[in-house]
């Protein structure tokens, strides 16, 4: 009897070799179980990586432009830039001692080293100490306004020589534009300081171009880019007002570096 219940248990371990004597056999809680993340659980931990970078790169972008903006803000307005060099080219103009009117062959490269030549006296009779600068020739001591056609040229302080264009339209006056050249000495090219031309003008290609090897021809040159974009505006106005248009309704002014042309 009992050889047939330990022939059983044989057969029975045969099938299932897990099941042994109690003291073989390990209970579940002993084996460590490692717990691995699911893969929804992982793509949503990714995600949250993610979104945490892209709101940073945001908030660090709106901090960057947050500080560009209040340095624009900082600066001259447009409008205080024009109101500021008016006043400046008015005061030039009331305290000038000769105007000369220029024409034709009268306006060259000869002309202009002569007012860079009145700006750099200027300034060194101005650091002289105290009354040694009465001594200075007089010749250069005068304030002499330049007027080549519809450009306005007069020695401002600091080095600085300023042309106001004035320009027209149909015989009639419209608003000038200012730009005011630093020459900070013979050996080193002008620059332009400052001006109020509009801002689609290429007058930085222009000076990049023309002003250090022929700044007469630049003056000249930016003359032309306001007196053709006043007459194309003005036109564009008539038309609009002619066609019962508002201007908003128009697509485009393209702004070519000789031309002004208009795109519909």
């Amino acid at each position: 009897m009992e050889s047939d219940i330990e022939e059983s248990l044989k057969k029975k371990q045969k099938k299932n070799p897990f099941l042994g004597e109690s003291s073989t056999r390990k209970p579940l809680e002993h084996f460590s179980v490692r717990s691995y993340p699911a893969m929804g659980e992982v793509n949503f931990m990714q995600g949250e990586d993610i979104r945490l970078e892209t709101t940073r790169a945001r908030f660090s972008n709106v901090v960057k432009r947050h500080g560009e903006l209040a340095e624009r803000l900082s600066r001259d307005s447009d409008k205080l830039i024009f109101e500021r060099l008016q006043k400046e080219f008015e005061a030039a103009r009331a305290s000038q001692t000769q105007e000369i009117c220029l024409d034709g062959d009268q306006w060259n490269d000869g002309l202009l080293a002569t007012i860079r030549e009145r700006v750099h006296m200027e300034v060194e009779r101005r650091a002289m100490p105290g009354d040694a600068n009465v001594l200075a020739d007089s010749d250069f001591q005068e304030k002499i306004t330049y007027k080549v056609g519809s450009k306005v040229i007069c020695c401002l302080e600091g080095a600085r020589i300023g042309i106001q264009y004035e320009t027209s339209f149909a015989g009639e006056p419209c608003e000038p534009y200012h730009c005011v050249l630093e020459s900070k000495s013979f050996l080193e090219k002008m620059t332009v300081l400052e001006h109020t031309i509009p801002f689609f003008l290429p007058i930085r290609e222009a000076e990049n171009d023309l002003l250090s090897s022929n700044a007469m021809r630049f003056i000249d040159h930016v003359g032309e880019l306001l007196q053709a974009y006043v007459d194309r505006r003005e036109q564009v106005s008539c038309w609009c007002a002619c066609t019962n248009l508002a201007p908003k309704h128009l697509i485009c002014i393209s702004i070519c570096e000789r031309e002004v042309k208009i795109s519909h």
